[in-house]
This record gives structure tokens, C-alpha cells and sequence, in this order.
């Protein structure tokens, strides 16, 4: 009976202590009075290119914003606009093995980099434009095709996104 009143108090006490703080959002991000955000197709323009990159990476982000925001996603004049492009895809070996006298990649990383201008039409002080850069190893041996590849894009993309949208309405 006693640990039923003190869970009770318990729940009074946080739901007390949360409405106090204001409104939360549990993903962090704070998006101020805008109602509309506007996220632009970001073209593909690294030296190599990975013919799905640009509407994948356009489609997540999008999707991001959608799912984490209430921001309704307008193809115009969005009281937040993202814009911005591909600027490198780039893979380079890691670290080396040697057999036999001979010297190969252990590891192979692919690398990419986007560059994002951001414009807040309401809070013209938060606007910036700013590179974002990711990486994903994997195994030297292994093409960077089907699920290595789709693999290695989760993985850049889900932290692109997720440090664009910290500098964008997260602000951290």
C-alpha cells in the first residue's frame, strides 16, 4: 500500500515538474513560430557520383523533418529553406595489411560531404551556410555495391541529417 502512495507521488511530482518547464520536445528541436519548411532537391555534385544519392539524401532529410517537426513540407516560399549540394563522395583506404610482402587495404571509407545553406525567414540570425561531413568503413574486400553500399548510406546520411538538423533547430 505504502509503495502504491509513493508512486503516486511520484508521478504527481514529475507531471508537475514537466508542465512547470514548458512545453518539451523530446526530439530537441525547437522550430520557433514556423509553420512551413521547405527542403530543395540537393544536387549530386562530387567529382564521383552515386547515381540515387541526391533523391535519397533529399527524400531522408525531408522525412526527418516530418517525422521530428509538426513543420508542414511546402515546395515554396518556407518559413524555414534548406538548400545546398552534394560536394564529395569519396572513398579511400584505411588501414593497411601486409602478406607476403605485399601491402593492401584492410579497410576501405567512403566519405561524404554536403554543403547546406540555411535560411530562417522569421529569425534571420539563425541563417547559415556550412559543410557536413560523414564516413562509413567497411571491408576492403567488399564492393561498395548492394547491401554494403545501402549500409554505408544509412549510416552517413542518418548523421548528416541529424547534425544539420542540430545546427538548424536544435541549436546545439
Amino acid at each position: 500500500m505504502k509503495q502504491k502512495i509513493y508512486q503516486s507521488i511520484l508521478i504527481f511530482c514529475s507531471l508537475i515538474l514537466l508542465s512547470a518547464c514548458g512545453v518539451y520536445s523530446f526530439t530537441g528541436g525547437n522550430t520557433g513560430d514556423a509553420k512551413t519548411i521547405q527542403i530543395d532537391f540537393f544536387p549530386n555534385q562530387a567529382p564521383l557520383v552515386e547515381p540515387t544519392l541526391s533523391q535519397k539524401f533529399t527524400q531522408d532529410f525531408q522525412d526527418l523533418f516530418t517525422r521530428q517537426t509538426n513543420l508542414t513540407l511546402v515546395r515554396n516560399g518556407g518559413d524555414l529553406h534548406f538548400e545546398g549540394e552534394i560536394t564529395g563522395y569519396r572513398i579511400s583506404p584505411m588501414s593497411a595489411t601486409a602478406s607476403q610482402g605485399t601491402q593492401a587495404a584492410a579497410q576501405n571509407r567512403l566519405t561524404i560531404t554536403v554543403n547546406v545553406r540555411f535560411t530562417n525567414k522569421l529569425n534571420e540570425k539563425d541563417d547559415f551556410e556550412q559543410r557536413f561531413s560523414f564516413y562509413s568503413d567497411f571491408d576492403a574486400s567488399a564492393q561498395l555495391s548492394g547491401s554494403v553500399l545501402e549500409t554505408a548510406l544509412e549510416e552517413i546520411l542518418t548523421r548528416i541529417h541529424q547534425d544539420i538538423f542540430n545546427a538548424s533547430v536544435a541549436k546545439w
